[in-house]
């Protein structure tokens, strides 16, 4: 799907919330677009502050990014830490995620058995399954082996 079909859908999303398209709120959409990584509202802020254009305030990141989840055109992903990143999904195949809870960085995989699984689990409870999300938390290897390596890794696992 190209960005002009999503940004056509995203138009009439907003006009369905009485909202408008305003030049704030399509330097966000678009960077959200542009980008090809999980980013904070803090980390959109920023590309859009360093960027030419209408000056776009933290709040109307926050509240554009909240229209975008809520209209299905991005999704929150928790890291865990008190964060939370967002990804564009339309466009794109399913994934889930694998978040470091120590560093904050996220694994995106695929697995069709997981899928596979949660479809038969659904239909043998009679749910409907309109779609979901999967986010696994621990500690990436690269943490593991540097916690190992101080041998902090134990007391780590039991602070999380």
């Amino acid at each position: 799907m190209n960005e002009p079909v999503i940004e056509e859908r995203f138009e009439e999303f907003l006009k369905g919330e009485n909202l408008k398209m305003t030049p704030q709120r399509r330097r966000v959409f678009e960077k959200a677009f542009d980008v090809h990584e999980h980013f904070s509202v803090e980390r959109m802020y920023e590309w859009l502050k360093a960027e030419e254009g209408p000056d776009v305030s933290r709040a109307t990141v926050y509240r554009t990014l909240e229209v975008l989840e809520r209209g299905g055109f991005i999704e929150a992903v928790e890291t865990g830490r008190g964060e939370v990143v967002y990804e564009h999904i339309l466009g794109h195949e399913h994934h889930d995620h694998m978040v470091c809870r120590v560093c904050g960085t996220i694994a995106e995989f695929q697995d069709e058995e997981i899928e596979a699984l949660q479809r038969k689990n659904a239909e043998k409870l009679g749910f409907i399954m309109t779609g979901h999300m999967l986010r696994l938390s621990g500690i990436c290897g690269d943490c593991a082996k540097k916690l190992r390596a101080e041998g902090t890794l134990d007391a780590t696992l039991e602070s999380l």
